[in-house]
């Protein structure tokens, strides 16, 4: 029985070390035969995307090809007429996942240590550049602050080609990491301006390229970063080109499953980590298939981490009622979106394109394209729909502390710690820009996400029609022994909060929104008004 190969993302460590693999070779077959020049996949974190690029690495590098040549007998490129192609060109692979930093000097540093990295694998061609030459390569491979890191790439395509008379293959995997790292800390238009010239200089009109190949988990529009590349070509999870290589395949997983004794299991592991659909294809989940085999359990094992700041801004921007049709999804429902297939990050991110973000990052799937805009989407399976829920409460409040602690206190009635936790919540999830907008909406979006994540106990109802009007929020208890409550959110506009706190909750009683809890037999009602200075929150109840 061959090694579990877990996290592992080394192509030639899986098979010199051999670790169980699904020959997906013929990757390799249709990148040479398409005749686009780059190609972007986009694809969830832990479908693959790494491995992938790892094995054209070893296939196409033109150092140590004889051994690398090895790890392909007994796969299917060996018997494929693109073989020759085998160890013929010079190649870069960089991942950009190891850039890395909350600010843009960081960010700086980063990449100029990984650039530094990259260039240290090339150190040998400095014996055959001329003086010049040698002094660009040296200023970036001892990483000096004046080094012209944005041609960095495409100086080292440059001197490969010269050096072994053949053009260079580019590999740019998780090529959209630094864009969503400088969109969360807020350096966003500084990082586009490198990065965009980083890839453009290389991929774009570059007289020494063979081939560029780009992964990453969605197609980043904003300020153009393609817009200068006309030989780009994308592929998604939407497009029928490639939809296999990336996740397993059904007979692909039974393989596994006979390989580790577990082919009797196949219903059960398919209703948890089968659904989704790429192009065509219904793939499974590759990290939770391998960890279901390690451990012969049931469970959630992958979550995408790598999409939540943006989702987590996306919840903020939207209308509360979001989390109504979240919760639907939950209980199996369909929902009809529209899709550019781009995300649009900096000050142009808009809250419909959050659905399109659950799409692309792993947590929904396509049941049915209705037409080239509008899709059909859905939950996957059990295991995204295990976690769904509690997934927000994660990002948003990063963590789970302050549910357990206002589910008690909303059972016992104990305002003073409703309120505690709540201004906790706005303080550690959402920033000064959120809190400083003309209308409360921002608190009620936040809210109703941190009472969506107590649905177990709690129906939550963002803006319900109720009695005269309709309220921000209103809670009605699963256990009808437990209090209902409803709450007037207010965004301070005087000096005295209190006495806005006290209006608030004024207009709860005057235009009656305890109505629906009173029509669901709910007798316990409290009411509360909160008025939120900046971060601060004040209560009249």
């Amino acid at each position: 029985m061959k090694k579990i190969p877990i996290g592992i993302e080394d192509f030639k460590m899986l098979i010199s070390d051999d670790y169980f693999y699904i020959d997906k070779t013929k990757f390799i077959e249709e990148i040479m035969n398409d005749g686009a020049l780059v190609k972007l996949f986009t694809r969830p974190r832990r479908f693959g995307k790494t491995l992938n690029m790892s094995m054209l690495k070893y296939f196409f590098d033109i150092r140590e090809d004889e051994d690398n040549k090895k790890l392909f007998n007994n796969l299917y490129i060996k018997n494929s007429p693109i073989f020759i192609e085998q160890g013929k060109y010079p190649v870069i692979f960089i991942s950009m996942k190891e850039i890395k930093g909350t600010t843009w000097e960081e960010i700086q540093k980063s990449a100029r240590e990984t650039l530094s990295n990259l260039y240290e694998n090339y150190s040998y061609l400095r014996d055959s550049l001329n003086e010049r030459n040698r002094r660009k390569f040296d200023k970036i491979w001892f990483e000096e602050i004046d080094g012209g890191y944005e041609d960095s790439l495409n100086f080292l395509s440059k001197i490969l080609e010269e050096y072994y008379n053949e053009k260079v293959i580019v590999l740019i995997d998780e090529y959209d990491a630094p864009f969503t790292m400088a969109y969360e800390y807020s350096f966003y238009d500084r990082a586009v301006v490198f990065f965009k010239s980083l890839y453009g200089s290389v991929l774009k009109t570059n007289s020494n390229l063979k081939m560029g190949v780009l992964t990453g988990a969605i197609r980043v529009a904003q300020a153009g970063i393609f817009s200068d590349l006309n030989n780009i070509e994308t592929h998604t999870i939407l497009d029928e080109a490639y939809d296999e290589y990336f996740g397993l395949l059904e007979n692909e997983v039974e393989n596994v499953l006979m390989e580790y004794k577990a082919e009797d299991k196949l219903e059960d592991v398919k209703s948890w980590y089968d659904g989704y659909k790429f192009g065509n294809m219904e793939v499974y989940n590759p990290w939770s298939i391998l960890k279901y085999v390690k451990y012969k359990k049931l469970d959630a094992y992958w979550i995408n981490t790598s999409g939540n700041v943006l989702i987590k801004n996306l919840l903020l921007l939207s209308d509360g009622t979001v989390f109504e049709e979240l919760d639907d999804l939950v209980k199996g429902q369909e929902k009809t979106i529209y899709i550019n297939e781009n995300i649009a990050l900096g000050n142009s991110l808009d809250p419909n394109n959050l659905w399109e973000l659950m799409l692309f990052s792993g947590y929904l799937t396509v049941k049915e394209k209705i037409n080239n805009e509008a899709y059909l989407v859905k939950i996957p399976n059990k295991e995204i729909q295990s976690f769904f829920k509690g997934l927000f409460a994660e990002i948003v409040f990063k963590g789970k502390n302050n549910i357990s602690s206002m589910k008690g206190a909303l059972e016992s009635r104990d305002i003073n710690t409703i309120v505690r936790i709540l201004e906790d919540v706005v303080l550690n999830a959402m920033s000064f820009y959120d809190t400083n907008k003309k209308f409360e909406n921002p608190y009620q979006t936040l809210l109703a996400g941190f009472f969506y994540a107590l649905n177990d106990y709690y129906e939550m109802k963002p803006n319900p029609e109720t009695g005269y009007g309709r309220a921000d929020i209103v809670l009605i208890p699963r256990n009808r022994k437990w209090p209902g409550y409803v709450f007037e959110l207010k965004r301070a506009k005087t000096k005295d909060i209190q006495k806005e706190a006290e209006k608030a909750l004024e207009q709860i009683e005057e235009k009656k929104y305890d109505t629906l809890l009173i029509n669901e037999g709910i007798k316990d009602i409290i009411k509360i008004g909160l008025v939120f200075d900046g971060k601060k929150a004040v209560a009249y109840y």
